[in-house]
């Protein structure tokens, strides 16, 4: 495995972004920058061998600071949504930004930490596996939160073509926490995602209004066209998964048994071959299948346009809205805590 460490450009106040290479020796390579954390491209081969781009994402800095719908970086300081940008914590109510069409707060605001240039910190490589870490301190009062928060993300690319993410956080007031990454992958690497055959292991999902806020009550998924306890195409049931925009932006309960890492999803390209699976110690993940993306579409790296259902993200998490709804996992983070979080991108190729 190697590593390496360039300069990407300069953002437009003059800080500089640095771009990570993690190769591996078997055809894969993970690229990130320093702003957002933010994943530019992740190749690994198809079934003949042949590296290829699986997640969105562009070639020059300046397309990225152009705006882009969150492709391949770190959503917090909440992820996901939070009803009328208020909640209430030991009392205190506090309001945030409502990003969301106006009404909802949304991964973390105006200026969440997909917008942060990030701190350069330890890396490692040797035969097995290549790291980097990131870390960000997002102060008392930014966008509304309480707490000053220090976050550190790691990035490790493995020689099998593992893409793991560490998260690790403390703060010195209690605040609310939910990070995920919001990568947008495609495993043919060109043309719509709906013939990938899916599969989820969640029998639940939140229920939610038009807003997409939780109800705080559950649905069932069998019989609906948001079972993917077998492995269905996305495409199959017309993307009838009951929003205004046809498409998948559910936040799926995982069927978990314990602690530690467990399979939340498992994705199937038959086109290229490859398998990615998603593993983590997360209670839920986010599926979403691009459904705003621009109606021409978004030209990413090497010309590729990708329009509406054209990727599809994994957003491991703990719930939307869940300030506000005592009875979902708490995301609630005190001083003398510390959150950590793993999740897992594997990829494979069908045999």
């Amino acid at each position: 495995m190697t590593l390496e460490n360039s300069a990407f450009g300069l953002l437009p106040d003059g800080r500089e972004v640095r771009r990570i290479t993690l190769t591996s020796p078997t055809g894969g390579r993970l690229r990130f920058m320093t702003l957002g954390m933010i994943a530019v491209s992740l190749e690994v081969p198809d079934r003949h061998g042949t590296p290829g781009n699986v997640v969105l994402g562009f070639e020059h800095l300046a397309r990225y600071v152009q705006g882009h719908p969150f492709f391949g970086a770190i959503a917090g300081r909440y992820a996901n949504r939070i009803a009328k940008g208020r909640f209430t914590l030991d009392g205190q109510t506090h309001q945030l930004a409502t990003n969301n069409h106006g009404i909802n707060h949304l991964h973390g605001g105006r200026e969440g930490f997909d917008k942060k240039l990030w701190t350069p910190g330890a890396s490692h490589a040797d035969a097995r596996e290549a790291w980097f870490e990131g870390s960000y301190r997002s102060v008392d009062g930014e966008e509304a939160y309480p707490g000053t928060l220090d976050v550190t993300v790691r990035y490790t690319f493995t020689a099998d073509h593992v893409f793991r993410i560490d998260y690790r956080a403390r703060t010195d007031k209690p605040t609310v926490l939910n990070l995920t990454n919001h990568s947008f992958f495609n495993l043919s690497g060109t043309g719509s995602i709906l013939g990938h055959e899916l599969l989820l292991n969640a029998s639940r999902v939140t229920q939610v209004d038009s807003g997409l806020i939780p109800t705080g009550e559950f649905t069932q998924v069998a019989g609906t066209p948001l079972d993917f306890t077998r492995a269905t195409a996305i495409g199959a049931r017309n993307m009838e998964g009951g929003l205004a925009v046809p498409g998948y932006d559910h936040n799926f309960v995982l069927d978990r048994h314990g602690e530690g890492l467990e399979l939340a999803a498992r994705a199937q390209d038959p086109v290229s071959g490859r398998i990615l699976e998603c593993h983590t110690d997360q209670p839920a993940v986010q599926l979403y299948t691009f459904n705003f993306a621009p109606a021409e579409g978004i030209v990413c790296a090497g010309g590729i346009r990708f329009e509406r259902h054209g990727a599809f993200c994994l957003e491991t998490q703990h719930f939307p809205d869940s300030p506000n709804h005592p009875h979902f996992p708490s995301t609630v983070l005190r001083p003398g805590e510390e959150f950590r979080s793993t999740t897992e991108y594997r990829f494979s190729i069908a045999r």
